[in-house]
């Protein structure tokens, strides 16, 4: 049986793929997760993470394990939440996904104001990764999700959109285009594109990692990944580069990676999205404090 740090220790550095702000997150020192990660590796007898001094990344025997802990995790933390709900008097909690801390900002902000409208509820920001996000809000993990446009799933519900930001070009430090005052979309064609792994929809992903460019010139895909930390470690590592939003340079500043704007290209736009059997009329509320919020505050 796992103690509960060695799971959150072991969940948390999956997402993050950095054990300091694993760290962070969990109130515990570096070293103490490091000595947690290593006493669970000895306990399965395989390594769970590859490290080196640039790169942290799940094996293939912690991919495993991650898949099948996650949803277990997430159903005790879920019950747990539900137990804690009653004891104060909370009817109901809403759960609200985002992608991103830019989104984050504004969904714990919505959720405070969603809940001092509606007594007896209680909205819930969880960040999730973005290859599975989509899976998740249709598993019911999530009742909403907050994602950048494009989005045009047939069971989904798609809201107004909440903010915009502009497109930038992350890039390794060393590599010529961190040194140039902005690119353009043509430039890609000069780069190796990192790939969002398999499970969010084509399209979406067409949209950041382009096969050609506007003037038709073939775009070079290089390695895939799940996460933005994971995306963030390969571009520093010179792997590639990736097209994100400018909230990127605030929000996940790093030495080994700079983030150049774009010339040319359309901004990002984020809305939230729910299933269309959802009808409860919660969601609309959230989506009116998000509105609400939104109007006030703009994440760039």
């Amino acid at each position: 049986m796992l103690e509960r740090l060695e799971l959150e220790a072991f969940l948390t550095l999956a997402e993050e793929l950095h054990f300091g702000r694993t760290a962070e997150r969990l109130h515990v020192s570096t070293a103490r997760i490091s000595q947690t990660i290593k006493k669970l590796e000895r306990r399965i007898g395989t390594p769970l993470f590859d490290r080196s001094s640039r790169h942290v990344g799940l094996t293939e025997a912690g991919r495993l394990l991650h898949d099948d802990l996650r949803p277990a995790y997430d159903q005790i933390e879920s019950g747990l939440q539900k137990a804690t709900n009653a004891a104060h008097g909370v009817r109901s909690q809403l759960q609200v996904g985002f992608l991103g801390a830019a989104a984050g900002q504004l969904m714990v902000q919505a959720a405070q104001l969603f809940t001092r409208r509606n007594p007896g509820w209680r909205a819930r920001p969880r960040e999730l990764q973005i290859v599975d996000s989509l899976r998740r809000l249709r598993a019911g993990d999530v009742d909403l999700l907050v994602v950048s446009l494009p989005h045009n799933e047939p069971d989904m519900v798609t809201g107004p959109v909440l903010f915009s930001e502009s497109r930038v070009l992350g890039v390794s430090s060393r590599h010529p285009f961190a040194r140039r005052d902005s690119v353009s979309l043509e430039d890609l064609a000069a780069v190796k594109m990192l790939q969002v792994a398999e499970g969010f929809p084509g399209y979406w992903r067409a949209d950041r990692t382009p096969e050609l460019t506007p003037d038709g010139c073939p775009v070079e895909p290089g390695p895939q990944f799940e996460t933005l930390q994971e995306a963030l470690a390969l571009i520093d590592a010179g792997e590639g580069v990736f097209v994100m939003g400018a909230q990127v340079a605030r929000f996940y500043a790093r030495p080994g990676v700079v983030y150049v704007p774009f010339s040319d290209a359309p901004p990002l736009d984020w809305a939230p999205t729910w299933l269309v059997t959802n009808t409860a009329p919660q969601i609309q509320a959230f989506n009116q404090a998000a509105q609400d919020v939104a109007s006030r505050l703009s994440p760039r």
